[in-house]
């Protein structure tokens, strides 16, 4: 079993990572407590951050949100700020899994677990949010875009703890949708998801931005441009063809392969008509106030 610490400051954890063989930061905890229960997780220590003051706040800044890393997943699903600032985010965390999980789950933590199947990713790479990284080293931001490097691998270093994750302030003029379908439960991780931003682009066009989750080993970016007025038909269909090269799923009981690929392709299509609609009305229909 690993040893576990309960620092009190930051610089104490960060000591602590750096001197620990295979150190692990401990936040929420949902994904650890199941990794230890199976047996798969082999840290020699486990750095409990409960305690460290200012690392569990929800701040406005003038470009946008700082999150903190212990701010739970209903937290972000339910702030009026988040909802204010960056409506999409607190849409996509308001799809994680039960009440029961996203009221401990952090939003560190849910990051740092790299599952490929996370649905938060998806909201945070459109709205291209970076993750602040800290150590005995000092500080580095890490755009999401290039967080999640390979299977359950993240740009997370040896020593270093998540300190924040700073989103830019979502356009008032954006559409945005997040389309999750699941094969087991409602509660259950993903067979396909696709979160889409639609933003003002170059001289009259606009620029659709899509986030794929559970349809590769990691989660995926892809962005383009499409004139103004196209008819939301043509904007689907350029949709779809630049996800179809991305997109790779890992067969599991939650579907196979081709299945998971002609899901995905469902998911961005309504991701993108949504938001494509939700653009052309004059952005911002709440989430939770939406009939579809």
């Amino acid at each position: 079993m690993p040893a576990y610490h309960y620092p009190d400051t930051l610089d104490e954890a960060c000591t602590i990572l750096a001197s620990g063989e295979d150190a692990m930061v401990y936040g929420g905890g949902t994904a650890v407590q199941i990794l230890v229960k199976q047996g798969v997780l082999f840290a020699s220590d486990l750095v409990d951050i409960g305690r460290i003051p200012g690392l569990g706040e929800i701040e406005r800044t003038s470009a946008g949100l700082r999150v903190g890393p212990l701010v739970t997943l209903r937290q972000m699903e339910t702030s009026p700020l988040v909802r204010e600032v960056a409506p999409l985010a607190a849409e996509v965390y308001g799809h994680v899994a039960n009440p029961r999980v996203r009221n401990t789950a952090s939003v560190g933590g849910n990051i740092a677990h790299g599952d490929y199947r996370l649905d938060p990713p998806t909201a945070l790479l459109v709205l291209a949010a970076t993750v602040e990284l800290t150590s005995s080293r000092g500080k580095r931001s890490v755009p999401v875009r290039e967080f999640f490097v390979d299977f359950q691998k993240t740009a997370v270093e040896p020593g270093e703890v998540i300190t924040a994750i700073e989103i830019p302030r979502q356009p008032e003029s954006a559409g945005a949708h997040f389309a999750k379908y699941s094969s087991l439960s409602a509660n259950d991780w993903p067979a396909a998801s696709a979160a889409a931003l639609i933003v003002d682009g170059s001289r009259n066009r606009r620029q659709v931005r899509l986030g794929l989750g559970a349809l590769s080993h990691i989660p995926l970016f892809t962005q383009f441009e499409v004139a103004a007025d196209s008819p939301v038909e043509d904007v689907v269909s350029a949709a779809k063809e630049a996800a179809t090269p991305l997109i790779d799923p890992i067969p599991d009981v939650r579907g196979g392969s081709e299945y998971k690929k002609r899901l995905g392709l469902v998911a961005v299509e309504e991701a993108v008509r949504f938001s494509w609609k939700e653009g052309h009305d004059g952005g911002r229909t709440p989430f939770w106030r939406r009939r579809r």
